[in-house]
């Protein structure tokens, strides 16, 4: 692979930034991982939106973090024409807040401009008249490593870098011409690759230890995505990376710790979920449709308070008892506001968060997930 240009970002970027050792950073998280994606709420508490708990309003980073959350999880954008957020600057104001919070954070590169996710993987409208894999290869590893230097350069370098988002299909696919069907693994071999290799060089150059996540949503299509990523030469590394939501898998969650079990012993590699949510009600309180309903209920855990707390404990639990490092929820603080997505106005999830909506946005039962006591018996 010809990583030339990316050779020279490193030389130029060493000679003009601080010395490595003046660059501070946050320790790595340590088992269990219980974390929370919180890359909305900047634009929540913009749009005039707040979070209470026992009736005061509080700063909901530094309450995830008081409650036991050790990780936050904030993705990336290329450059989102349809939001000023998730962009690079509002990212380094979260990683300011979490940081501030003394909570370890995963940044997702997506790489595009907006949601990638199982049947989407578009490349930012910037790269779209790229033609040629290698020249693709070398823009990965410029935006990654270049990325993350500016990070740096300002002491908000991350601990864990998840290159590419629920990458089931092949990644960096032209604009309106997604390929669901089959994957070009020389070409998609080459392209994480640039995206792990940039972040290795920057964790050498910097001397600032990254943990690199690889991301696929639902664990049956793990099986078979990592015995290729493997075969076809991905295995530099760190960490398996699940979305694990029931309503979509084929795997129920009294069966989840097999496949767990089966990733972790094949691939030698740590397993965090880093995608999960379960409702606490069935109601909707804005005019923008959830997406969770009762389809997403499975029997034992209602959709209470009550039931989510137990939901998330149970599946951190079953990730727990078979080696895995722990569970990331995702969005517990997408809360109903003024703000816009491209579908409607409020949220699409305010039945899956971890504030009542219907009550001030007061924290419910499910921060008790955070509580290192309910693994204690897992020697955590």
């Amino acid at each position: 692979m010809n990583y030339l240009n990316g050779f020279l970002v490193i030389a130029i970027l060493i000679l003009s930034c601080d010395k490595p050792d003046t660059i501070e950073f946050i320790a790595q998280p340590k088992a269990p991982i219980l974390g929370a994606d919180l890359s909305y709420v900047n634009e929540i508490e913009d749009s005039d939106a707040y979070f209470t708990s026992a009736g005061d309003t509080i700063d909901p980073y530094a309450y995830f973090a008081e409650k036991g959350a050790n990780i936050i999880r904030l993705r990336l954008w290329h450059n989102p024409e349809h939001s000023p957020y998730s962009n690079f600057e509002d990212v380094k104001r979260s990683i300011k807040r979490a940081h501030k919070a003394g909570v370890a954070v995963l940044l997702d590169f997506h790489y595009s401009d907006f949601w990638v996710d199982p049947q989407k993987q578009e490349r930012p409208k910037a790269w779209d008249t790229i033609l040629d894999d290698l020249t693709m290869a070398d823009s990965v590893y410029n935006y990654t490593f270049k990325t993350l230097t500016k990070l740096a350069d300002e002491n908000l370098a991350p601990q864990w870098v998840q290159v590419g988002n629920e990458t089931n299909i092949e990644i960096l696919q032209p604009l309106d011409t997604v390929n669901t069907a089959s994957i070009n693994w020389t070409r998609n071999a080459l392209l994480l690759n640039s995206g792990i290799k940039a972040v290795r060089d920057f964790s050498d150059t910097f001397i600032q230890p990254v943990k690199i996540v690889l991301h696929i949503a639902q664990p049956e299509n793990a099986l078979y995505w990592f015995k290729d990523a493997e075969e076809n030469g991905v295995n530099d590394f760190d960490i398996i990376g699940l979305s694990y939501y029931s309503k979509w898998s084929t795997y129920p969650l009294n069966k989840l710790s097999i496949a767990i079990d089966s990733l972790r012993t094949t691939y030698k590699k740590e397993l965090v979920i880093v995608e999960t949510a379960y409702p606490h009600t069935l109601n909707n309180i804005d005019k923008a449709g959830n997406i969770l309903g009762e389809d997403a209920l499975i029997e034992g855990y209602p959709a209470t308070p009550e039931g989510q707390k137990n939901y998330m404990i149970k599946l951190t639990r079953e990730v727990l008892k078979v080696g895995g490092l722990g569970v990331i929820y995702w969005e517990p603080a997408w809360i109903s506001s003024t703000s816009k997505t491209l579908w409607g106005t409020g949220s699409h999830w305010d039945n899956a968060t971890f504030f009542d909506s219907s009550n001030s946005n007061e924290a419910l039962p499910a921060f008790e997930f955070y509580d290192i006591k309910n693994y204690k018996d897992l020697n955590y």
